[in-house]
């Protein structure tokens, strides 16, 4: 599998992580992005190319990823990372129509590290989380077997784990093919690539400071191709 990479300079490497591949190695010993990009910079002529993953993406989620290429630009954009500095802005298509074409969602989470699940939880939990996003409603469709649907931009304001997946589905309109909180697709038997995508990414360039901006696309595919306008 080649990653398509969107930008690279001596510093950073911005790529697009394909849904269903783990951002690195787990217990399932599949193919993971850091494995075949580090093997792809190997070929393109690098000798001991160096990869930092300052942040992921969950398995199933696609999308614009950056990767540190030297111990120095790892460290500040893990700086900017905890600072709050990156701008996160995904793509999702949810089960329903939210009341509201924009909106606030903010909410406790704990995670529940034995079914690799998060929940909202009140205040002052134990454990917990403050988890906020921001979305707005790009469009509506009526589908014969989901009923409405919608296209949705989203806006992380912190990274929690599986922050927007959770906060969606307890606001009532969880994201289309999501096995973990829609609970039409986990009765399914088959499986379902969920439809939440990384689509901008902004940050500073770790060395010279200077704004930097990427994008990507969700696969023309359903149920992204029914808003394809």
């Amino acid at each position: 599998m080649k990653i398509n990479v969107l930008f690279q300079d001596k510093s950073i490497i911005v790529v697009e992580k394909p849904p269903k591949l783990p951002c690195q190695s787990d217990k399932t010993q599949d193919e993971n992005l850091m494995s075949l990009l580090s093997e792809q910079l190997i070929l393109d002529g690098a000798k001991k190319p160096y990869l930092g993953l300052v942040h992921r993406l969950d398995r199933p989620v696609g999308g614009v990823l950056v990767l540190a290429k030297t111990q120095e630009a790892n460290r500040a954009l893990s700086k900017q990372i905890s600072e709050h500095g990156f701008t996160k802005e995904y793509l999702a298509v949810v089960c329903g129509v939210p009341d509201y074409p924009q909106g606030e969602l903010r909410d406790y989470l704990k995670k529940l590290v034995t079914i690799n699940m998060s929940k909202v939880v009140p205040e002052g939990t134990k454990n917990s989380k403050e988890a906020i996003l921001n979305y707005s409603l790009l469009g509506t469709s009526k589908t014969e077997e989901h009923g409405e649907i919608s296209l949705l931009k989203v806006s992380l304001k912190t990274g929690r784990h599986h922050q927007i997946r959770v906060q969606l589905s307890n606001a009532g309109f969880p994201i289309w093919g999501d096995n973990k909180y829609n609970k039409v697709f986990v009765k399914k038997k088959e499986w379902t690539q969920i439809s939440l995508w990384a689509h901008r990414l902004a940050f500073k360039h770790p060395i010279n400071n200077t704004p930097v901006s990427f994008t990507s696309f969700p696969y023309d595919e359903y149920p992204w191709n029914v808003f394809k306008e």
